[in-house]
C-alpha cells in the first residue's frame, strides 16, 4: 500500500490521522512483513492491506489509505 503522496507505507512508520499523530505501522500484509508485537497467524487471513496501531483507537486495518494519513516519520 502507498501513502496519498506515492511513498510506500513500511512497518515501523509513524503515521497521523486526524488529530492522532502517533500510529505505528505494525503489519505490511502485501509485503508480508509483521513487527514483533504483531503475529502474522493471526492476522494474515486479511490477505492484503496495512495494519496501525493508533493510541486512540487501537488496531486499525487498511486496504488504502485514507486521504487524510499522512507519514510523520520513517521507520
Amino acid at each position: 500500500m502507498k501513502y496519498w503522496d506515492g511513498q510506500e507505507v513500511k512497518v515501523g512508520d509513524v503515521v497521523g490521522l486526524g488529530e492522532d499523530r502517533n500510529g505505528k505501522v505494525v503489519a505490511s500484509i502485501d509485503t508480508d512483513e509483521y513487527s514483533p508485537t504483531c503475529i502474522r497467524e493471526e492476522w494474515s487471513f486479511l490477505e492484503r492491506g496495512v495494519l496501525i496501531d493508533f493510541p486512540r483507537w487501537g488496531i486499525l486495518h487498511y486496504e488504502e489509505p485514507e486521504e487524510d494519513l499522512e507519514l510523520v516519520a520513517r521507520a
